[in-house]
């Protein structure tokens, strides 16, 4: 079943100053779409409202055309979008185990179905070897591996990702990169919001731009690369757009951790277009 989680005329205004001013977004089920801006753009905001953090000042934010602006982050979630924001939200001294577990024993399951799905879990995201690990000992790729792991914890139709790319090595971008194309796969619609331009444009099927606090321009990554105002005022003359193919993860041994001989090596294919 398609499903719809969008925005409508979304005003934010503190005091006398218009943060954001009518903008309009709309993530399907299946597809990827970006959140872009230069500082002050009003993405975070604009964000932050679709989260449910911040209460827009005007303007409506629609689930399968319900109207669930008033509604707090929680019971989002448990209507379908998850949300991972870009500080780290897992329990620093808890195990990874213990932290999917906290979720999902919120959940009306017996304790054969917690363990099935917590295995489930640990493996799609490839931390199956991580399970007994405090969280503070993980690195910053494994612990957005565990972040998104939990976030998956309620099925949800949405995963909004705040900076996912943020304070990682460039292995583990790519590697993350890849995650997100899974829950792509899975039909679920992701709503990325990053700075990193180059890691987030090179795997969205669409991305709007913000500009103070209005929407400059919306489309796929191509049409924001070649659009002369955008590289102007954002992604400057040289911005070159390397798309991302899909990549399927390596598996790795359950117990150490390790990718096959066969796939270690392995990049993923990336197609290069230069803004003209």
């Amino acid at each position: 079943m398609h499903r719809v989680f969008e925005s409508e005329e979304l005003h934010k205004v503190y005091g006398k100053r218009r943060v954001v001013g009518g903008v309009s977004i709309q993530v399907g089920t299946g597809e990827i779409v970006g959140l872009l801006g230069p500082n002050g753009a009003g993405k975070t905001t604009t964000f932050y409202m679709m989260t449910g953090m911040i209460r827009p000042t005007s303007g409506r934010i629609l689930l399968d055309g319900q109207d669930v602006t008033r509604l707090p982050m929680y019971r989002r979630a448990r209507r379908g979008v998850g949300y991972l924001p870009q500080e780290a939200s897992i329990f620093r001294k808890l195990t990874v185990e213990q932290n999917l577990m906290a979720i999902l024993e919120t959940l009306p399951l017996n304790r054969g179905q917690r363990r099935e799905r917590l295995e489930l879990l640990l493996a799609e995201l490839r931390v199956s070897h991580l399970k007994k690990s405090l969280a503070y000992t993980l690195s910053g790729g494994e612990r957005r591996r565990v972040e998104i792991a939990r976030a998956l914890v309620n099925n949800p139709a949405f995963i909004l990702l705040d900076e996912p790319f943020a304070g990682v090595d460039p292995i583990a971008v790519g590697d993350i990169q890849s995650i997100v194309h899974e829950l792509k796969s899975r039909n679920i619609g992701v709503l990325i919001t990053d700075h990193n331009v180059h890691e987030t444009l090179s795997i969205t099927d669409r991305a709007y731009l913000l500009y103070e606090g209005r929407i400059l321009k919306s489309g796929s990554a191509e049409e924001l690369a070649d659009d002369e105002q955008v590289r102007r005022l954002y992604l400057g003359e040289n911005f070159r757009l390397e798309r991302r193919e899909p990549v399927k993860l390596a598996p790795v041994d359950p117990v150490t951790g390790a990718i096959p001989p066969t796939t270690a090596g392995e990049t993923p294919k990336t197609e290069g277009r230069t803004a003209r």
